[in-house]
C-alpha cells in the first residue's frame, strides 16, 4: 500500500491550473496545505485565431483544399503541463519535495510522463488520473487516501 506521509507533495493539475500542496500529517488524516497555485488564462481556440484557415489549390485537378487550422487550446494545454513537468524539476533539484503524488486529468499525466525529468520521476509514489482543481480540499484529501489506500 502506497502511503502518504508527512512532507509529501501533492500536486492537483489539470491543463489550466496546478496547485501545489504539501501533506502537514500522515496518511491516515492527511492535511494539504497549499504552498502555489499556478493558473493560466487559455481562453477558447475561437478568440486565439486571427485569421480562417488557408487555402490551396490542387495540383491534380480542379477546386480548393484548406489547410488544418492549429488548435492554439489544445497547444496551449499541453504547454501547461510541459511546464509544470520543468517546474516540478526545479523544486525537486531544489530539495522541495522527497515524494510526489500526482493528482492530475489522464491528457495532462499523459504530457507529465513524457515531459518529467528521471529526478522528478523517481520521487513519484502514485499518480491518480482524476481532475480535481476545483473541489473542495477537505474532498481532494479524502479521494486522495482512498486513491492510495486502493492501490496495491
Amino acid at each position: 500500500m502506497t502511503k502518504l506521509r508527512n512532507g509529501t507533495m501533492v500536486v492537483i493539475a489539470d491543463s489550466e491550473k496546478a496547485l501545489f500542496a504539501v501533506n502537514l500529517t500522515d496518511g491516515e488524516n492527511p492535511n494539504l496545505d497549499i504552498v502555489r497555485v499556478d493558473e493560466e488564462d487559455n481562453p477558447p481556440d475561437r478568440e486565439q485565431k486571427a485569421n480562417r484557415a488557408g487555402q490551396t489549390h490542387e495540383s491534380s485537378g480542379p477546386g480548393q483544399r484548406s489547410y488544418d487550422d492549429t488548435d492554439f487550446h489544445e497547444l496551449q494545454k499541453e504547454r501547461f503541463a510541459a511546464d509544470l513537468a520543468d517546474k516540478l524539476y526545479k523544486m525537486a533539484h531544489k530539495g522541495k519535495f522527497e515524494t510526489l503524488v500526482i493528482v492530475a486529468s489522464p491528457q495532462v499525466l499523459g504530457v507529465l510522463r513524457d515531459e518529467m525529468h528521471q529526478e522528478v520521476s523517481s520521487k513519484v509514489i502514485a499518480e491518480i488520473p482524476k481532475t480535481l482543481t476545483n473541489h473542495p480540499l477537505h474532498e481532494i484529501e479524502q479521494l486522495v487516501k482512498k486513491e492510495l489506500a486502493e492501490m496495491v
